[in-house]
């Protein structure tokens, strides 16, 4: 009867855990003029995400203290999201230019992912 009991507590609190990584399907809106606008939808699973433009190339994600979204639109440009943002419905980001020096102390624009439910 203990183990059983251990092992429900064990399965009930591994459910309750929350990813750490980016997963689902958000609208991202780029903010322009202090409007946000929405360019188009995305969707994130695990170290990859796809727009649903079948133009758009696939992405990968880096996990760390920061988030890093490479080859987002395009090869120069990388969005960082802060790891405390990852749990949210509405997820801030920055964008960066490859091109500078020292490219991820440098935004560029901002922007937000807002998750469809």
């Amino acid at each position: 009867m203990k183990f059983f009991t251990l092992l429900i507590a064990l399965i009930s609190i591994n459910f309750n855990q929350k990813s750490d990584k980016l997963n689902g399907r958000y609208n991202y809106l780029i903010e322009d003029e202090n409007q946000y606008i929405q360019k188009d939808k995305i969707t994130f699973k695990d170290s990859v995400f796809i727009f649903d433009n079948k133009f758009m190339p696939k992405g990968k994600i880096s996990y760390g203290n920061t988030i890093v979204l490479d080859n987002f639109i395009n090869t120069d440009l990388v969005i960082t999201i802060s790891q405390d943002q990852i749990q949210k419905d509405t997820i801030e980001f920055d964008m960066h230019d490859r091109n500078d020096t020292d490219y991820l102390n440098i935004v560029t624009g901002k922007g937000r992912l807002i998750k469809i439910k």
